[in-house]
């Protein structure tokens, strides 16, 4: 049986919308920590997902929730290979706060100069 629902990177990146930096009560995606999605769907037994990521400082105390929250997450979406996801934390370049969105930023009161 090949027949497999196809996971889409659209699908992922709302997934991802739904985790929330509780220090910040902003999501992930919003403060501009996903950096890039990597899908290959010519698996068998599903898509293989690779989701690159940096955090706001490299010490961030949240990293091993994050790392669950997101793996745990995309095994549990359909089309997804749960064998074949991988979270990887990169601080090339460094996370910096022209990389959140305009809404990220008027919620946490920021004003760039």
């Amino acid at each position: 049986m090949e027949s497999h629902l196809k996971v889409s990177k659209n699908t992922i990146f709302a997934f991802l919308t739904s985790i929330i930096d509780p220090e910040l009560n902003v999501d992930i995606v919003s403060l501009g920590l996903i950096y890039e999605i990597v899908l290959d769907d010519t698996g068998k037994n599903g898509s293989s997902v690779l989701v690159k990521m940096t955090l706001t400082t490299p010490g961030c105390p949240l990293a091993g929730m994050f790392y669950q929250r997101i793996r745990e997450g995309i095994e549990a979406l359909d089309g997804v290979d749960p064998k074949k996801v991988e979270v990887e934390f990169v601080f090339d370049p460094p996370w910096h706060p022209g990389l959140m969105t305009e809404e990220a930023k008027l919620q946490l009161g920021w004003e760039e100069s």
